[in-house]
C-alpha cells in the first residue's frame, strides 16, 4: 500500500462518500483563503467571504478575526479575469476596519463585468456598508443589521483644522460611493451618520434588515438561497447578448461570403 503523504491533497478514496478532487480543491481553497469555487446550475460561482475585521496597511493583534485586504485584491482580480468564472458571490459579517483598504476593495468589486451579488450576514458595519453595496446586486438577512457612523481614526491626532478638512474629506469619498451604488442620497447618509439619538458611546445609527432596505441601502431581504438564484439569473442573462452576438457575427461571416462567391 502507498504511503500518504503528509500535506497532500486528499485521493478521492480518502474523502468521505468518495468525494472527487474537486471536493478536495474546495476543502483547500477554504483552508487557505476562506474562499471557494462551487458549481450551481450548470454556471461555476466564486464564493468570496469578508468577515471580522478588514485590516489594512497595519497588523492587527492575533486574537482578532480579520480578512487581510492584500488576500482579497488578487481573489477579485482573478475572478474577474478568469473565463472559467461565471459571477462573484460576496458574504459579510464584518465590523469594519481599514477604510483605504475597504474602499480599495468595493471599488474593485463595483468596477467588475462580471455579475455580482452581496449578502449580509451578521453585520455589514462601517466600511462594511460600501463593500455591501458595491455589488450590482445586495442582499440582507432579515435578522443582520449595518451601522453608519461617522470616520474614525485611533492613535495620535493633531487637533487643528487640516485634521478636520481631512476627516471631512474622506467622510465624502465614502457617502459618494454609497449614493453611486445604492438607493440612498449623501445627504440621509449624513444624516444617519451624524445621528446622536441612538448609539450610547458614539454617533451614528443602526439599521437592521428591513430598514436597510426601505432606506434604499440595500437592494432586497433574502436569504443564500435568494442571493445564489439572483447571481444564477444574471449570469444567465448576461450570456444571453453575449450569444446572439456570435450568431450574428457567424451569419454575417456566412452571408459575406457567399457574396464573394
Amino acid at each position: 500500500m502507498q504511503e500518504k503523504k503528509q500535506g497532500a491533497v486528499l485521493a478521492e478514496e480518502d474523502l468521505p462518500g468518495g468525494e472527487s478532487d474537486y471536493s478536495s480543491d474546495q476543502f483547500r481553497q477554504i483552508s487557505e483563503s476562506g474562499s471557494v469555487t462551487i458549481q450551481s446550475k450548470g454556471h461555476t460561482i466564486h464564493c468570496l467571504t469578508i468577515i471580522g475585521q478588514i485590516e489594512g496597511h497595519y497588523i492587527l493583534p492575533s486574537q482578532n478575526k480579520t480578512t487581510k485586504y492584500e488576500h482579497l485584491i488578487p481573489q477579485i482580480v482573478a475572478v474577474e479575469e478568469d473565463p472559467q468564472i461565471d459571477g462573484l458571490l460576496i458574504l459579510l459579517n464584518t465590523v469594519g476596519g481599514d477604510v483605504e483598504a475597504g474602499l480599495a476593495l468595493a471599488e474593485l468589486v463595483a468596477g467588475m463585468k462580471k455579475p455580482t451579488v452581496s449578502l449580509v450576514l451578521g453585520g455589514g458595519h462601517s466600511i462594511g456598508v460600501p463593500l455591501a453595496v458595491a455589488a450590482k446586486r445586495s442582499f440582507i438577512a432579515e435578522s443582520a443589521s449595518m451601522t453608519i457612523h461617522p470616520v474614525r481614526m485611533n492613535g495620535l491626532v493633531l487637533g487643528i483644522p487640516q485634521t478636520l478638512e481631512y476627516f471631512r474629506r474622506m467622510q465624502d469619498r465614502i457617502a459618494n460611493f454609497i449614493a453611486q451604488n445604492s438607493g440612498l442620497s449623501v445627504e440621509r447618509f449624513t444624516t444617519l451618520s451624524m445621528n446622536t439619538q441612538e448609539l450610547v458611546m458614539d454617533v451614528g445609527t443602526v439599521l437592521d434588515g428591513p430598514e436597510a432596505v426601505e432606506e434604499g441601502l440595500i437592494d432586497s431581504l433574502g436569504s443564500l438561497a435568494d442571493a445564489v438564484d439572483c447571481l444564477v439569473s444574471m449570469i444567465e442573462r448576461d450570456r444571453k447578448p453575449r450569444k446572439q452576438t456570435v450568431v450574428r457575427r457567424s451569419s454575417e461571416k456566412r452571408a459575406s461570403g457567399k457574396k464573394e462567391k
